[in-house]
């Protein structure tokens, strides 16, 4: 199984690089499953149900969000409504939407998607480990599921590395996302689930994580009130990460970054180039 996961999509240069690019990636890499971060992709703070759809119009299976899911009040609504539309698991009960969903690939697999929230540095919401462990309870690896990603929303890269070292061997991918800045750790953890702390943004680059630099600039030189932050206006850059899954254990054999786009160096996979 082939499986793309997108960072953060930060408003319109976000949107644009989704929806311009994923179509033709999803034909020439032959992509069975394709997530997609989308909780800034709205002006910056939290998706419209028109973003979302467009989003899964251009190819995405499943759209995970993070700390500001419901900035967009509609998203109350809406995301009731729409099944492939995931918020934290680790949400208070009674939150509308879902912490998982399992979604169908076009070849017949089923896809678990989980998404968590961190506490550390963010609001002190409910255990992200015991969320993720419970959504994975009721759809297991190789028994309910044939791949597992969670996407771990989360300021700290300590609290990202341990949850993946605890879903190690259970799950296929976890995926870092929130701070906005790829990293260059992905790789393969001992048990075979990919891993990475963060996969950066789809937005521009030329910004401060995605915002118009002046603005965020201002702050920390006046620390006094200001204007809203903006999105930044640029050209926007895809970056995410590609894994490799094995139709047979569920788990990742090749894991690489995605970097397309300005200002930031380009990555492939290049096992998919290849191939």
């Amino acid at each position: 199984m082939r499986l793309l996961f997108l960072g953060d999509v930060v408003g319109r240069p976000g949107r644009n690089a989704v929806i311009q690019r994923l179509p033709s990636l999803r034909e020439r890499w032959k992509l069975d499953c394709v997530i997609i971060n989308a909780e800034n992709a709205a002006g910056g703070f939290g998706i419209t149900e028109a973003i979302c759809q467009d989003i899964l119009n251009a190819g995405a299976d499943a759209i995970t969000l993070g700390n500001h899911s419901f900035d967009q009040r509609e998203a109350l609504v809406f995301i009731e409504r729409q099944p492939r539309l995931v918020r934290p698991a680790n949400f208070p009960p009674g939150t509308p939407g879902r912490g998982a969903a399992l979604v169908d690939t076009r070849a017949g697999a089923r896809v678990l998607v989980v998404n968590v929230l961190g506490r550390l540095f963010l609001d002190p919401l409910d255990d992200p480990f015991a969320a993720a462990d419970r959504e994975i309870a009721l759809c297991p690896l190789r028994q309910v599921a044939d791949a597992i990603l969670v996407d771990v929303h989360a300021e700290a890269t300590s609290e990202k590395q341990a949850l993946a070292y605890h879903l190690d061997g259970r799950v296929s991918a976890v995926v870092g996302t929130h701070t906005h800045v790829p990293t260059a750790d992905h790789r393969i953890l001992p048990g075979g689930t990919a891993y990475i702390s963060d996969a950066g943004m789809c937005g521009d680059y030329e910004s401060i994580l995605g915002m118009d630099r002046e603005e965020p600039v201002r702050r920390f030189l006046q620390k006094t009130p200001g204007a809203r932050l903006e999105p930044a206006a640029g050209e926007g850059t895809l970056s995410g990460v590609a894994v490799e899954i094995d139709d047979r254990t569920g788990l990742a054999v090749r894991v690489a970054a995605l970097r397309l786009g300005p200002k930031l160096e380009e990555s492939r996979p290049v096992f998919w180039e290849e191939g």
